[in-house]
C-alpha cells in the first residue's frame, strides 16, 4: 500500500499543544483532489497542506476537513518548519506558489516570517445570521474574504459563545472577532475566528485572518508593527508589519509528530 509522510506542526506558539496544529504532506507528485480533500477530513484539523516542487519553486494547497482554501496562514509556517527542519531545505527565502499569489518566507532564527497579501475590509450591511449567531451588538462590521466584527475589549471576545448553525448561514468563509487588548498585556489588539461553513466551528490561529486584521488595526492605532494574540483555547501569537499591499506574518512553530499515512 503507497504511503506519503506526514507532520503535524502546532503553529504561532513556542510549545506543543499551544497555537494552531496543522498536519503538512510533502509530495512527490499531485495527488488527485478528492484524495487530498479525504485525507484532510481524516486528519480532522483546521488544515493540512500539501506541497510539491515543481521547476518553478515550491507549491502548497490547503484543506479543510470539508473545503480547498485560498489562503492559510498557520499551515504556511507548518510547511516552511518542515521543509528547513526535516526535508533538508536550506533555510532562506522560501516562496510557496499559492493559488493567492507567490507567498515568500523568511527565517530570523527560529522565527518564521510569512510575506502574505494585505485584504482590507470595508464597511458592509449586517447580515441577520451574524448578529444572532453571534448575540452581540458591534462597534463596527465590515467585510473581506472574512466578516471583521469589531467589539469595545477583549473581555467581550473571550465571553463569546456563538450560534454555529446560524453563523454557518453566513455567506462567508469566516468571521473574525476582534476588540483591544488588555492594555496590561503588552498586545495590540485580540481576536477569534469562527467557520462552520469551512468544517471549523473555531480555528485556534488564524494567520490568513491577520491579513485583514493588521491593516484594520494598522490604521487605527496608527503604527505599522502590531503584537497580536487570538484568544482560543489553545491561543496564539503573532507579529504582524504593515508593508504598503502586503502584511507580514511572524510566529514560532514545534513539531508534535511525525509519521506516514497508508494512502
Amino acid at each position: 500500500m503507497p504511503t506519503i509522510p506526514v507532520y503535524v506542526v502546532d503553529a504561532f506558539t513556542r510549545r506543543t499543544f499551544g497555537g494552531n496544529p496543522a498536519a503538512v504532506c510533502p509530495l512527490e507528485t499531485w495527488l488527485p483532489d478528492v484524495q487530498m480533500q479525504a485525507i484532510a477530513a481524516e486528519h480532522n484539523l483546521a488544515e493540512t497542506a500539501f506541497v510539491v516542487r515543481e521547476p518553478s519553486g515550491w507549491r502548497i494547497r490547503w484543506f479543510t476537513p470539508a473545503v480547498e482554501v485560498d489562503l492559510c496562514g498557520h499551515a504556511t509556517l507548518a510547511a516552511a518548519h518542515v521543509l528547513t527542519r526535516h526535508r533538508g531545505v536550506p533555510a532562506e527565502t522560501i516562496v510557496l506558489h499559492s493559488r493567492s499569489g507567490p507567498l515568500p518566507v523568511h527565517f530570523a532564527g527560529d522565527t518564521i516570517v510569512l510575506d502574505f497579501p494585505s485584504r482590507p475590509a470595508v464597511r458592509c450591511d449586517v447580515p441577520a445570521a451574524l448578529r444572532e449567531g453571534l448575540g452581540v451588538n458591534p462597534l463596527e462590521v465590515l467585510k473581506s474574504r472574512d466578516f471583521l466584527v469589531v467589539l469595545e475589549s477583549e473581555d467581550d471576545v473571550r465571553a463569546l459563545a456563538p450560534d454555529f448553525a446560524q453563523l454557518a448561514r453566513v455567506d462567508c468563509l469566516g468571521v473574525i472577532v476582534t476588540a483591544p487588548a488588555r492594555h496590561e498585556s503588552g498586545m495590540d489588539f485580540v481576536s477569534r475566528f469562527f467557520a462552520p461553513r469551512a468544517g471549523i466551528d473555531e480555528d485556534p490561529v488564524t494567520g490568513s485572518a491577520h491579513c485583514t486584521l493588521t491593516p484594520y488595526w494598522a490604521a487605527r492605532l496608527k503604527k505599522k508593527d502590531l503584537h497580536a494574540r487570538q484568544v482560543s483555547r489553545r491561543g496564539g501569537e503573532l507579529f504582524c508589519t504593515l508593508e504598503a499591499d502586503r502584511v507580514r506574518i511572524a510566529g514560532h512553530a514545534v513539531t508534535y509528530l511525525t509519521g506516514t499515512a497508508a494512502i
